[in-house]
This record gives structure tokens, C-alpha cells and sequence, in this order.
């Protein structure tokens, strides 16, 4: 069946990815199937279920070629959950008694679309899985194609998810200026937050790119520009277990003998202990749709700065969270190559009625493919075995 409508949204929160992307799917189209009419619903799949949409004009389409220069979304994100009925309902995004799966599949087929862009995490994915499982169950023709975005880089089986080197630039450059704090107090603790909830590769990766920055920069301890002052002396990811004790016999050293600690910090490390502690207090964990702990409310870093400011005699503790400035900017020159790809895949395949998420699939030998929406899966682990995470520990002088 020919192409002749096609939808676009982005869900889920921010990477600096989504800007692009939509701007890659909008040009590949116009090069390749300009007859093709596109419209992108706002706001993800809040706008699918409510039918806010607006079109892609020629003008949008000729110039945009401007969208990689930004971050955000110029279409609008929302976090929902197709399958997740009664939050749907409490959010007025369908009424009582209404499937929103139903309600979605009625509004694409209302507005002519034949192949679905979803641009998105895990959860978008995962939400688009069970949106094309129940199209094709109940007969109705539409092609989904979605694009793997995270800051995380936790999708399986996608190994590079699209906007994650560009975060990870970006949280090395937020860290420049916060560790340079560590001039405003003689005992001062810095805890750098990275997002992360289940996977360490944002949080290694910033931390690497921070440490190298470090290295190549030109230094003058005799007046106190010391570099160790600068560097990270402690990565804490979910991966690998965290000896509280053995760390801070170590980071005491580090304050006793420099002045300062600074810890970069996986938002997801620890929150077993946390969410016990809470739990153990009688209160409530606050809870997303998709049933994740809401970590801005959990607050990990602050209940670490809490542990280590005590067992190091730190004077001074802040806590500063990269998440917000780096997921919102615009992608940089690796991803966008990496973007560029994948979006011209992703019409090629469209255009064929393959659906899928692309992204070079780890299980399929790195291949750029349209992966199966039944293997697409959040929560890919970090492998702290990587030598050159262990490389990172052992120059920082983490055992």
C-alpha cells in the first residue's frame, strides 16, 4: 500500500536528540517521497489520544534543516502510557469506559495516517509496541517506526540510544563550572548528579569525559590551581555496589589532604537504600505512570551528601543535577551523524511497511536495522567490567 499520510511524535522526557530527529525524518521525506503529506501530534501521545496535531508545511519542510540546531522538542513531549488506563482517564486524555489504545488507533485512522514515527525511550517504545500489537490484532494497517532516544543509553538491544554522547559532552561541561566550587570552602563536598535511573553509562561516560578534560588542561599548583582539586574522585553507578565504609575511609584521605571530594553520582545508585529508608519512616514513595520512582522526589544525592558529609568532615555540601541542562541540548556532531542515519533508515524502512525501532541492534552484530517492537526493552545494565570504566576508577583512585 503506497505512503500517503504520516505522523510524527516525541515522548517521554528530553534528550538532545528529539529536535533533530524530527527535522531528519521531515528532510529524508521531502528528498526521497515529497508527495507524502506529514503532521506531527503535540505533545506525544497526549496529543494522539486528544488529536492536536499540526502539518508540516512547505515551509517547515523547506527549512527544516534549522531543527538540529536546537534542543528540545519542537512538537512537545508528555509522559503516558497507552496501557495504563486509569491515569489516562485522572489526565482527561479519554473518558470513562474508553481503551486509549482503542481511542489512539481511531484517531490515526481519523486523520488518514498510514505509518506512525515515535521518537522516544523505552517507555515510548515499549507504549508504540503495544500500540502496533494492537493494530495488528485488530486489523487495522498502519506501519510503526520508532527511534531509540535516551540519555541513559538503556534500551535493549540498541547499542548507541540516539542524544547520550551529547548529554554525557554536556555533563562534563556543567561539571567545569561546578567543581570549580571547590574553592568556596576549605572542607567542601561536591556531588555531581547524573540521570540514570537504572543504567551508569551517562554518569561513566560524563565522568570520563571529565576526568580527559582534566588531563589535557595546563595547571599551576603553586598558587592552588591544582588539578586534583578539579578531577572526580569517586564514580558511584547502579552497576557496582557501593562500600560506604571503604569509600570514605579513602575520600577522607582525599579531603584531609586537598581540601575537597568530588563524587559523580548515577541518580539511580542507591535507591534501594533510599526508597528502605523511606519505606522504614512510613512514608510514601512517590511513584510516574510507567510505575518508576520519582527520583526528583526520592532525592538520592542528598541523602549521599548526608552519608559521606558526616564521615568526612565536610564543612560545605552541594549537590548539583546536570539531568535538565544536558538533556536539553541540541545534539552534537557525533550524534548527529548517528541521527542522520537513522532517520534516513527509518523512512527507507517506512516506506517498505517494516516496522520496528532503529537503532544498530548489539544482537544482531551492531547491524542498523528495524528491530522487532517484542525484543525492545528498558533497563539495559552498564557493564562496569568495561576496561575503560575500570581504567577511570583505578586513575581516579578507586579500587
Amino acid at each position: 500500500m503506497a505512503v500517503q499520510t504520516v505522523a510524527l511524535l516525541t515522548a517521554g522526557g528530553l534528550a538532545p536528540c528529539l529536535s533533530s530527529a524530527v527535522g531528519g525524518l521531515i528532510e529524508r521525506y521531502t528528498e526521497i517521497a515529497p508527495d507524502v503529506r506529514i503532521i506531527a501530534y503535540q505533545n506525544g501521545y497526549a496529543g494522539l489520544l486528544t488529536g492536536r496535531s499540526v502539518e508540516v508545511t512547505p515551509e517547515v519542510r523547506e527549512n527544516a534543516a534549522l531543527l538540529h540546531r536546537f534542543g528540545g522538542s519542537p512538537i512537545g513531549n508528555s509522559r503516558v502510557k497507552l496501557t495504563n488506563v486509569a491515569d489516562c482517564v485522572e489526565r482527561g486524555l479519554v473518558q470513562e469506559g474508553q481503551d486509549p489504545l482503542h481511542v489512539a488507533a481511531e484517531q490515526l485512522t481519523a486523520d488518514g495516517v498510514d505509518v506512525l514515527h515515535t521518537i522516544g525511550g523505552d517507555d515510548t517504545n515499549t507504549t508504540a509496541a503495544d500500540l502496533a500489537a494492537y493494530l495488528a490484532s485488530n486489523d487495522y494497517p498502519l506501519t510503526v517506526v520508532g527511534l531509540p532516544k535516551t540519555i541513559d543509553n538503556d534500551v535493549i538491544p540498541i547499542r548507541q540510544s540516539l542524544g547520550a554522547w551529547t548529554a554525557a559532552e554536556q555533563g562534563a561541561l556543567f561539571a567545569r563550572n561546578v567543581l570549580a566550587e571547590h574553592s568556596s570552602n576549605p572542607r567542601m563536598l561536591i556531588i555531581h548528579e547524573v540521570m540514570g535511573r537504572h543504567c551508569g553509562w551517562l554518569t561513566a561516560e560524563t565522568a570520563r569525559r571529565h576526568h580527559a578534560w582534566v588531563a589535557e588542561q595546563q595547571w599551576l599548583p603553586g598558587i592552588g590551581l591544582d588539578p586534583r582539586r578539579w578531577d572526580v574522585h569517586a564514580v558511584f553507578v547502579p552497576e557496582a555496589p557501593i562500600d560506604l565504609a571503604g569509600e570514605s575511609t579513602r575520600l577522607k584521605a582525599v579531603m584531609d589532604e586537598i581540601g575537597c571530594v568530588n563524587i559523580f553520582l548515577s541518580e539511580g545508585a542507591g535507591v534501594s537504600e533510599v526508597v528502605a529508608e523511606l519505606e522504614a519512616a512510613g512514608q510514601e514513595v512517590p511513584v510516574d505512570p510507567f510505575g518508576h520512582v520519582q527520583l526528583d522526589k526520592v532525592n538520592p544525592g542528598a541523602w549521599f551528601g548526608k552519608q559521606f558529609a558526616e564521615r568526612l568532615g565536610a564543612e560545605k555540601v552541594m549537590v548539583q543535577k546536570s539531568g535538565y541542562f544536558s538533556r536539553s541540548a541540541a545534539a552534537n556532531a557525533e550524534d548527529l551523524a548517528l541521527i542522520r542515519r537513522c532517520t534516513d533508515y527509518a523512512v527507507d524502512a517506512a516506506l517498505r511497511g517494516e516496522s520496528g525501532v532503529v537503532g544498530e541492534d548489539e544482537e544482531r552484530g551492531d547491524e542498523l536495522r528495524a528491530v522487532e517492537f517484542p525484543r525492545i526493552a528498558g533497563g539495559k545494565a552498564f557493564d562496569a567490567s568495561v576496561p575503560w570504566f575500570t581504567e577511570l576508577r583505578e586513575s581516579v583512585g578507586q579500587a
